[in-house]
Order: C-alpha cells, then sequence, then structure tokens
C-alpha cells in the first residue's frame, strides 16, 4: 500500500462534507500525512451563462466568504492551518488538478454519491477529478442518514 505525505480534501461543503472530512483524517492520521482542504466555487457567469444583465460580483464575493468561514470550522476539526485552506474560483475538476499538483499531493479524496442512470451521464466532479488527476484519488461514498 502506498504511504500518502499529502493529502489534497476537495469538500462540496454539502451535508455530506462531515463524513468526508472524518475518512480524510483517519487517513491523515494512519499515514502521517499533512491534509489540505479545497472548496471551488463556479464562478456564477458559468452557471447563468453570461446573459444576465447584472453585475454578480457583490453575490461571488459573499459566496466565497461563506464558503471560507464552512471550510475554517472543517479545518478546526483537524486542526488544519489556513495557508492548507483554499476556496477556489474556477471549475471544481480542473482547480483540484492544479491545487493536487501544486501542492505535491500524491492523494485526492473526494465525496462521490454514487449516482446511476441520467445523473451518470450527466457527469460529475468526482468522475472529472478521478480521469485527469496525476496522483491517486479516493472517491468517500457518502450517504444519507436515512439509509
Amino acid at each position: 500500500m502506498a504511504s500518502y505525505k499529502r493529502i489534497l480534501v476537495g469538500l462540496d461543503l454539502s451535508e455530506d462534507t462531515e463524513q468526508v472530512v472524518q475518512r480524510a483524517g483517519e487517513l491523515g492520521k494512519a499515514f502521517g500525512a499533512e491534509i489540505s482542504l479545497a472548496h471551488i466555487i463556479e464562478p456564477l457567469t458559468f452557471a447563468y451563462g453570461g446573459d444576465i444583465p447584472m453585475d454578480l460580483s457583490e453575490v461571488q464575493e459573499q459566496l466565497q466568504t461563506q464558503a471560507q468561514e464552512q471550510l475554517a470550522k472543517c479545518a478546526g476539526k483537524l486542526d488544519i492551518p489556513a495557508e492548507r485552506q483554499h476556496v477556489v474560483l474556477g471549475q471544481p475538476a480542473t482547480e483540484l488538478h492544479r491545487l493536487a499538483e501544486e501542492q505535491e499531493s500524491d492523494l485526492i479524496v473526494i465525496g462521490s454519491h454514487g449516482r446511476h442512470g441520467l445523473a451518470l451521464l450527466l457527469g460529475s466532479t468526482a468522475n472529472g477529478v478521478l480521469h485527469g488527476a496525476g496522483c491517486d484519488v479516493l472517491a468517500v461514498r457518502v450517504t444519507a442518514d436515512d439509509q
């Protein structure tokens, strides 16, 4: 089994984030690895096609501030310092690949809902991260509380 030294954890900051953070913490402890957390925010112009005649920069800033606060809470559970907490604007898979390479990560940990059918055909962030990563990728199967 590989020995991991630097683990990058990609979080969507949903209700499932806790499961991914917990698993990453267990891996970090087992390998004595340094853990970094990342949340990627897609620019609102991507989401709305840039056709809306309004300035979305203030909304984008609010989203980034909220994400930084949520990420800091997650980081506090694993004692991860601020310099290893990243809120980045961009396309999730691309930015996680870039961060992993920049930090010389040897493992990327992400959550996966294990979707099937139409959701799988439309693609997913987990699939995008897996295909194109320059290191190992662990997709943590997140489960709903009622399962």
